[in-house]
């Protein structure tokens, strides 16, 4: 356990020192920190001695996914988005659902063996999207202002969506293997989901108000306002599970109403939070490169790559297509668009709560979201920074 710690220490320093070099290369932080796991893993090296099916991956896992979803509701402007955001609203409401439904024919097609609700399962896991992937496109300022909005906001929800559908799902597919009734899954999960609402709304506007009122006092201070958004991300998180309810649901509605509420020291408490969530998320990538990718699935096969294939281009791509119908955009724009939705950390973190569930060819769901999420680790972090100066060249023109 001491030599897994102190070796994911030192590859956290090398990497926090020579960020900025790597940021100007085709290689993003997740091709490296998959790299590190696979070279560090018992196919490598073996100096990390990880266990998938053990409650510390499946608690960094989860803790990473609330404070994702916790930062990024946080750093929504809802006002904006429903007033001037036309792009991310249709991308949200009607390109998500429609990835989710293509994804579930694709399923079906290839995925003969496995039931409706396994299919649906998939679908929900690899539909959202990481900007983080993509940090290239996001980032640069010569890409077109409302492209980069559009794909930073729709990464930054998506994933917040997809919890309950991706939970009532799973409910209905372990009470269909349990020989449960649907009736009872459902209002299973709508009790998750309305204690998940209550707990993070509740502690969100209390936190809000006491951070109002300590600002106000000159009680805060600089070192410590990274603090507040983490405490209170994995309170949320961790009262809605305690509670019975949905811990991820907690911390989005959560975010959602913090941003709304805390405006003065916003960016300060954001900035704090979100350096503690991209430390989580270098360990999950990590483990997910020495003990996912290093040990896949038995169930891998050609179906399985195909479907990763479709995922990231017709799954992805078409409702991109159709969702943009009418707002006067290019082609080369609506391509772009659609080929920078990346899988990555929300798909893992699915995975492994998935995987835990055991479902009816759960082999088979760990599989297929291993090979997509790797091949769109290659495809999209190799092409982030040619493709986004190509495209911004074409614009400029």
């Amino acid at each position: 356990m001491y030599l897994t710690l102190a070796t994911l220490a030192i590859f956290a320093f090398a990497y926090s020192t020579t960020v900025g070099r790597l940021e100007r290369t085709p290689v993003n932080g997740a091709v490296v920190f998959v790299a590190f796991g696979l070279l560090a893993g018992p196919l490598g090296l073996g100096l990390l001695d990880l266990d998938v099916s053990g409650e510390g991956v499946r608690t960094i896992a989860e803790l990473t996914l609330a404070l994702v979803l916790f930062t990024d509701a946080s750093s929504a402007d809802l006002a904006v988005l429903r007033q001037t955001v036309r792009l991310p609203q249709r991308l949200l409401l009607l390109g998500l659902p429609l990835t989710i439904g293509l994804g579930f024919v694709a399923g079906t097609w290839l995925f003969p063996g496995l039931g409706m609700l396994e299919v649906a399962v998939l679908a929900t896991m690899l539909a959202p999207t990481d900007a983080a992937l993509g940090k290239a496109v996001v980032t640069n300022p010569k890409v077109p202002a409302k492209i980069r909005e559009a794909l930073n906001v729709e990464s930054g929800l998506n994933d917040g969506i997809c919890v309950p559908i991706l939970f009532t799902f799973l409910a209905l597919a372990s009470q269909a293997a349990e020989q449960s009734t649907g009736a009872l899954a459902l209002r299973l999960v709508a009790e998750e989901i309305g204690i998940g609402l209550v707990v993070g709304v509740g502690l969100s506007v209390a936190a809000a108000a006491t951070l109002r009122a300590t600002a106000r006092r000159g009680w805060l201070v600089d070192v410590w306002l990274g603090i507040p958004v983490v405490a209170l991300a994995f309170a949320c998180f961790g009262l809605a599970q305690f509670a019975g309810g949905s811990g991820f649901i907690a911390c989005f509605a959560g975010g959602l109403t913090f941003g709304a509420m805390v405006r003065k020291h916003k960016q300060a408490l954001l900035e704090g939070a979100e350096g503690t969530g991209e430390a989580f998320a270098l360990v999950t990538w990590v483990v997910f490169g020495a003990v996912v990718v290093s040990q896949p699935p038995g169930a891998f096969d050609w179906r399985v790559l195909v479907y990763a294939i479709l995922s990231l281009t017709v799954v992805r791509m078409l409702p991109v297509f159709v969702t943009v119908l009418g707002l006067g955009l290019r082609t080369d724009a609506k391509l772009f668009l659609g080929w920078f939705g990346p899988r990555g950390l929300a798909s893992i973190v699915f995975l492994v709560i998935v995987f835990h569930e055991k479902l009816p060819g759960h082999e088979t769901l760990a599989a297929t979201t291993v090979a997509t999420v790797v091949l769109s680790i290659v495809a999209h972090g190799l092409t982030a920074n040619p493709l986004a100066a190509a495209f911004a060249a074409r614009t400029s023109r």
